[in-house]
């Protein structure tokens, strides 16, 4: 119960005589309590340090608060002239006000008296009988706390009419207690879908600095997480004084939150607080004079018709608000303004007590008479209804029939237990309660207006309390340039492909930065995060998908193709051409002197490799990528292996033999051309399966760093380097034979090779090296078109340079290819010599 709780129960454990406190009372068989503010007053708590009531008359007269005690009396006088509820009974009303919070103990302690003003104490109060048989209100959930704790003891039904806080739902603290209006998160609920709907996700909150302000206020915190809408900031209003007195550090303080407002890029103000804290506070914000802000009013103030006509208070920007759905009540409105004689009743003492009266309220109200009608009943139906469950309740309990009802003593928990069970329609709404005591009723969202004979607070949209979403949304009059949707985001929503850097703290506030190429935004998703592509898809960058690759490969039809399948057709048919001259001229001088036996040890490899070319061509496999690796630069070892060989015989025959007699000996012996040749094409037999067995041959896929929407299918990834060893073996062996050729460029001419071998040796270091250079800086297609035309202008340069010659002078020039030629050219060379 708290100590204001244990405080309260004290007072009851004591005899008290309390004086009749209320002059709006009437007669009646059964007396209902009504709590209500007819005056303002929050800190005004100077009373206590004086054993008296506090001095409500001193303070405003809160509009709102007499509106609602005028309702209470409308809905009994309606109830006692109709005679289908409660027939031959009359209800009657004992109306007090409670001064905001202030004065809250007095009035109950007079409610639950007996007539005597005694209140008795007992240990079972089960058959006592208080003054009143229920208790209508009061406003604040500040208040209905204090006053459900001493009503609970007595079980004394309690229904308040505005008290919105969730902790009043709690049934064993609150046995007693009954809502005619919807609980405060289906409030705050409606101020979410509301920011949702119009994508309002930065947003400040303005809270009173009181239960109401906080309560609320961490409500909200709760419901914005769940829904990615961030906090500029939120600050505490300081709550005046009843008076609205001001000290210096409050007024200091809110223009530091007035500027803080002014000065924030977020333009949707969410203000939760009681009434009272606001005048100063929006006064402020008109002094300030900035606009294009979207203040959304909490159900205590967003009808309030005070604050609605502050001098200028319409340039602020545009005011939504949450309240209650209109329920009009015929013949309300002359009711409110209707002057009546109200008698004072007799005390013992000389005076009334301040919450016994209210001399100013009717003219005041009278002030406000046309913008509460416009406005309609809202909470005014609360408290209508609330007097009509009772009514029914009774009705019940009494067992009233269509023209009378038994006058039975009314027990108060009795009288709970058939509020309860209330169940009827009242002005085409039913009307009942649920196990926490809560109504089933919806919410408007309501906007404000100014213009003459328009309704203040018009309904813009509906909240459904059930499904918990907004609904009927209609079209919004906004206080803005060509009358556009304000805007308040930290961050702009990002174009499609980008995705969100968070800045900061806040989920809202990000930076919009493109996808990467090769990863794309999948807005189902995550939305701060790029997805990588799948395999063989890629995308550009700033992409919201990938596309898939085009699988690209030398493919026969493409034009370089052609002209390379033609090259080396064409080496094919002149190098099979040449076998076929130095087969049929095998015993002559020029085939012998260009190697004999050997030229054939040459031409088969070269035919072979000629023949290898398409394996270069179309989509590769594994076998096409093994002979890619074998079957060429084995053939071609053995061409460049025979070349250098053939070269190095030649010096020897001409400038060694005479020197190193028996080492020429033993070369000739032993058949040391063929010996070298075949160590040569062990050692490259050895390179190649070691290649393979290092680097074994699969089939990769690359990506064209030129084109993205291509991918090369090659084979493995080390093939250049593979390359680059296979290739290293005839790379020295095209250098010796080119030492060697050059060393003999004195020979006689038939002999003299130099020049051809030369070229030829050139020609493939030079190509190899570019090949090489070429795969280390690019990766695509041509990557193989080069590899392949290189091959075949090698094997060319062999078989043209090397046999075209020789075969040139075979069928051109015969007498040329004589013993007699040779001998006078060998006989001219020596005699040089000498």
């Amino acid at each position: 119960m708290g100590t204001s709780g244990s405080l309260m129960f004290l007072l009851l454990l004591m005899p008290v005589k309390v004086q009749e406190s209320s002059d709006f009372h009437l007669a009646g068989d059964y007396l209902l309590g009504g709590l209500f503010t007819l005056h303002a007053n929050v800190k005004g708590t100077t009373h206590l340090n004086y054993m008296q009531v506090p001095q409500c008359k001193d303070y405003e007269v809160k509009v709102l608060g007499y509106n609602l005690m005028q309702a209470m009396r409308f809905a009994v006088e309606e109830i006692n002239n109709d005679s289908r509820l409660l027939p031959g009974l009359l209800l009657g009303y004992e109306m007090v006000d409670v001064c905001y919070v202030t004065n809250n103990i007095q009035p109950i302690l007079y409610f639950l008296a007996k007539e005597d003003f005694n209140l008795p104490i007992q240990q079972d109060y089960s058959s006592y009988v208080p003054r009143v048989v229920a208790v209508i209100g009061p406003d604040t959930s500040e208040s209905v706390v204090t006053v459900s704790n001493l009503l609970s003891l007595f079980l004394l039904p309690q229904i308040s009419y505005s008290a919105i806080s969730n902790e009043l739902q709690d049934t064993s603290r609150y046995p007693a207690l009954f809502r005619t209006i919807p609980r405060g998160d289906h409030q705050v609920e409606a101020m979410v879908q509301l920011l949702v709907h119009f994508s309002w996700n930065w947003v400040i909150i303005i809270m009173s600095s009181d239960d109401y302000g906080r309560e609320n206020g961490q409500l909200l915190n709760e419901k914005l997480a769940g829904h990615e809408i961030c906090i500029a900031f939120q600050e505490s209003l300081p709550v005046p004084l009843g008076n609205r007195t001001i000290m210096p550090q409050e007024k200091k303080k809110l223009e530091i939150i007035v500027e803080k407002i002014r000065n924030s890029t977020a333009k949707v103000v969410v203000v939760l607080s009681l009434d009272l804290a606001l005048f100063d506070f929006f006064q402020e914000v008109i002094h300030q004079n900035f606009t294009g802000t979207v203040w959304i009013a909490s159900e205590s103030w967003s009808i309030d018709p005070v604050i609605h006509s502050i001098s200028d208070i319409q340039q602020a920007g545009t005011f939504l608000g949450v309240t209650n759905q209109i329920v009009p009540i015929p013949g309300f409105s002359d009711f409110r303004v209707r002057q009546t004689d109200i008698k004072k009743s007799m005390m013992n003492s000389s005076e009334p007590t301040c919450n016994q009266e209210c001399e100013t309220c009717l003219e005041t109200t009278k002030s406000y008479s046309t913008i509460l009608t416009l406005s309609g009943e809202r909470v005014v139906y609360n408290v209508y209804s609330a007097v009509y469950a009772v009514a029914h309740a009774l009705h019940h309990l009494l067992g009233c029939n269509d023209t009378s009802c038994s006058k039975d003593v009314v027990y108060p928990w009795k009288l709970l237990q058939e509020i309860r069970k209330v169940n009827f329609t009242l002005l085409g709404h039913r009307m009942f309660f649920d196990k926490n005591g809560d109504p089933p009723m919806d919410l408007d969202i309501v906007q404000w207006q100014w213009g003459e004979d328009q309704n203040p607070f018009r309904s813009v949209a509906f909240y459904n309390s059930t499904l918990g979403k907004l609904q009927n949304i209609t079209t919004i009059n906004w206080n803005t340039p060509n009358n556009m949707t304000p805007s308040s985001v930290c961050s702009k929503n990002c174009q499609k492909g980008q995705y969100k850097k968070p800045v900061g703290l806040h989920i809202c506030c990000f930076e919009c930065i493109n996808c990467s190429p090769g990863t794309y935004l999948n807005q189902t998703a995550d939305d701060s995060v790029c997805q990588p592509c799948p395999q063989f898809e890629w995308s550009k960058e700033g992409e919201v998908q990938c596309f898939k690759r085009r699988l690209q490969f030398l493919e026969w039809r493409e034009p370089s193709t052609i002209i390379v399948v033609i090259l080396a057709f064409l080496g094919l048919l002149s190098t099979l051409a040449i076998l076929i001259i130095f087969w049929i001229h095998f015993q002559t001088p020029m085939v012998r002197s260009a190697g004999g036996r050997m030229c054939f040890l040459m031409l088969t490899p070269l035919l072979v490799a000629y023949a290898s070319v398409p394996v270069y061509i179309g989509r590769p496999t594994v076998f096409t990528c093994l002979c890619r690796q074998t079957l060429f630069t084995l053939c071609f070892t053995v061409c460049i292996a025979c070349i250098t060989v053939r070269s190095f015989q030649i010096v020897c025959i001409f400038k060694m033999a005479s020197r190193l007699p028996r080492a020429y000996s033993y070369w000739v012996k032993y058949n040391g051309p063929y010996v070298f040749v075949v160590l040569i094409t062990l050692l490259k037999v050895v390179i190649v399966m070691a290649n393979i067995l290092v680097t074994p041959t699969n089939l990769t896929i690359r990506y064209d760093p030129d084109d993205a929407r291509i991918m090369i299918l090659n084979c493995n990834t080390n093939y250049r380097k593979a390359l680059l060893l296979n290739t290293s073996l005839d790379l020295v062996l095209s250098v010796f034979g080119f030492s060697f050729s050059y060393m003999g460029k004195e020979l006689p001419t038939n002999y003299n090779e130099a020049k051809f071998i030369t070229l030829s040796m050139t020609f493939y270091f030079i190509s190899s090296v570019f090949l090489c250079t070429f795969m280390s800086i690019y990766q695509g297609v041509l990557v193989t078109i080069f590899d392949v035309a290189v091959t075949v202008i090698n094997l060319l340069g062999i078989s043209m340079g090397y046999f075209g010659p020789k075969c040139y002078m075979i069928l051109f020039y015969p007498e040329r290819n004589t013993m007699a030629y040779f001998n006078s050219v060998i006989q001219g060379y020596t005699m040089r010599k000498d």
